[in-house]
């Protein structure tokens, strides 16, 4: 009697961008800790140019440079205690060699780009779409632990995702290209107004040019009829989170809280969702 087998090409394809996630999840841990140190070391190179000074010698450091070690000890990690997840839990959270704690964020952001890249695999299944949205996602996922670091959203990941979608839609893949044209325009004008409307009555600046950029790049990826849902979803999950961290007298008022993963989060849930999002908020 013949029997059906549930592992078919979408199936596995997940399962297998759900292993691949955790070794891309490490690689953006990598990113995450170095990128800004990498943006911060070239903008004090150029103010020493302006300046007519010797830049600082800061040797060779990068994405590939040094090798990941110990911040503790700076013991150089091996190969065996560098498996994505794995190598945590079997340390049990300590450094090999010196025994220091080693933060929980490392696991969390293997496992968080793991279950999101499976997820987005399942939903898009083989193919271009499936593996653009993979990448759309291990963007978003960096963008957004850098914003929460440090408020800044570096142009080295918003620019080339806006580029991506764009590029992705001249065959359609998640919008038609008009509408991703469109998109990416109002996607930036729209915050960009917000900002001024802001500053000029206030004489503070609300947020920042990144999360114009994102938001164009989302509308890049997903078209202008994504653009409003994206901005209330974003925009309600963000006064939520920040009244429970001034709630908690984690946050005061004054200190600006980052905007960008919020907007990231309206993303992912928008691609997934877009469809059904759409025609609730523009039944037309």
């Amino acid at each position: 009697m013949p029997t059906a087998s549930f592992l078919s090409t979408d199936t596995v394809f997940a399962i297998v961008a759900g292993i691949f996630g955790l070794a891309i999840g490490s690689f953006l841990n990598v990113v995450i800790h170095r990128l800004p140190r990498m943006m911060d070391a070239e903008w004090r190179a150029q103010c020493a140019e302006l300046e007519g000074k010797k830049s600082p010698e800061t040797g060779v450091y990068n994405l590939w440079t040094p090798r990941s070690h110990c911040p503790a000890c700076k013991a150089q990690l091996r190969v065996v205690d560098n498996i994505p997840l794995v190598s945590y839990l079997r340390l049990r959270g300590k450094c090999a060699h010196c025994g220091a704690p080693i933060s929980a964020r490392y696991p969390l952001v293997e496992a968080l780009t793991a279950l999101l890249s499976a997820t987005v695999a399942w939903r898009f299944g083989f193919g271009a779409a499936g593996l653009l949205a993979m990448v759309f996602v291990w963007i978003l996922i960096a963008a957004s632990f850098i914003d929460a670091d440090t408020t800044l959203l570096p142009d080295s990941l918003t620019l080339p995702l806006l580029w991506l979608g764009l590029l992705a839609n001249v065959w359609g893949v998640f919008a038609p290209l008009p509408e991703a044209v469109v998109g990416a325009a109002a996607g930036y004008l729209v915050l960009w107004s917000i900002y001024w409307l802001f500053k000029l009555a206030t004489g503070k600046e609300g947020m920042g040019y990144g999360d114009f950029k994102l938001l164009a790049a989302l509308g890049a990826w997903m078209g202008w009829k994504m653009l409003l849902p994206i901005i209330l979803l974003s925009s309600v999950v963000g006064a939520a989170v920040g009244v429970v961290l001034i709630a908690l007298a984690r946050r005061g008022r004054e200190i600006p809280i980052p905007f960008g993963p919020y907007l990231a989060a309206a993303g992912y849930i928008a691609l997934l969702y877009g469809d059904a999002i759409a025609s609730r908020w523009l039944p037309f």
